[in-house]
């Protein structure tokens, strides 16, 4: 379920404001196997300093609860311990266990974050570029399904039921930090900023002067290309997803580093999907569900979360595009 490589470009040029004693103060550090770029916009740069040294400080205790890589954080000792009986989560843990269980059951099942075992599976395939057979799959499935999980939730309590079972929130993770980054930073007095967690970006107000950040849109089946046209946003959240990048060929078609958890194979159709939501959480799970789901499913679970989506496909060397009533709104005039 990790999007390893998202499609989506900021422009620093959006946070150029006329007002002389505000300034722009970008900070870059690697995070959670990405560049976290965050943008502050105050008049004062020791409590600028200040603020990214307490984001980046956040972000790292996020990701040692979060990470599947380190086998050290909450989340894998977690999975460890799998079929020993109901294990204790803390409350950062559970509160996104909490998100990702209502993100299965409003994606039609199609963003679950018990996809680890399928996502191993596929990152070693990938690559050796051998492609598995289908009695590996199917055993592999056996090992997913978020609703095979028991919760204890007065408790905060999980249980997960058979040995090898892995949870991934690599879908949900990084918009949900850089969600709460832009929450930390309004809530000490920066209200105008933007934290772009590898391509999930979370946003507050722009720089005074400009109606919002510029975000551009890739060309699908590109790394650098963008539209020609730039979204305008302040105050939610972007998300993106794509296959450029990573994908296996088998018998002349791609499939996706995207893995549909119901079938146990990546998609095997191309298409970039841009989400903008109110929350970095529902945009960044969204974005995964959008690229599995039929354009039709997609648009609808866009709306009933009130979320904007876009869709764009490469198709005999020409564009098609697809996107909910509401997102033109946001397209800079």
């Amino acid at each position: 379920m990790i999007r390893n490589y998202i499609f989506i470009l900021f422009c620093f040029s959006s946070v150029t404001t006329v007002f002389s004693q505000t300034r722009k103060f970008h900070y870059v550090e690697n995070k959670m196997g990405s560049p976290f770029n965050l943008i502050l916009v105050t008049d004062d740069s020791i409590k600028a300093a200040k603020m990214a040294n307490a984001s980046f400080s956040l972000i790292d205790s996020f990701s040692h609860i979060y990470s599947d890589y380190d086998s050290s954080s909450e989340l894998s000792k977690l999975c460890l311990n799998a079929e020993k009986g109901f294990q204790s989560c803390s409350t950062a843990l559970w509160d996104i266990l909490m998100l990702s269980k209502l993100a299965y059951e409003n994606s039609l099942h199609s963003f679950d974050i018990s996809i680890g075992p399928l996502s191993s599976l596929w990152r070693v395939k990938r690559k050796t570029n051998v492609f598995p057979d289908s009695l590996t799959i199917d055993e592999t499935l056996e090992l997913v399904g978020l609703n095979k999980i028991q919760w204890n939730i007065p408790n905060h309590q999980i249980l997960i039921p058979k040995k090898r079972m892995r949870l991934d929130l690599g879908g949900i993770a990084k918009g949900y930090i850089a969600q709460k980054v832009i929450d930390n930073l309004k809530a000490n007095g920066i209200n105008a900023a933007l934290a772009d967690a590898g391509g999930d970006i979370a946003m507050s107000e722009a720089a005074p002067g400009n109606d919002g950040w510029l975000v551009g849109v890739n060309i699908p089946e590109t790394t650098d290309d963008l539209l020609n046209k730039k979204l305008s946003i302040t105050n939610y959240a972007v998300a993106t997803s794509g296959d450029a990048y990573q994908y296996i060929e088998h018998n002349g078609k791609k499939y996706s580093h995207i893995i549909d958890p119901r079938t146990g194979y990546g998609v095997s159709f191309q298409r970039n999907v841009t989400v903008i939501a109110k929350d970095g959480t529902v945009a960044d799970w969204l974005a995964t569900a959008c690229s599995i789901l039929s354009i039709r499913e997609s648009k609808k679970i866009c709306r009933e979360q009130q979320a904007e989506l876009f869709i764009s496909i490469l198709k005999n060397g020409k564009i098609r595009t697809y996107q909910t009533s509401g997102f033109n709104y946001y397209w800079k005039k």
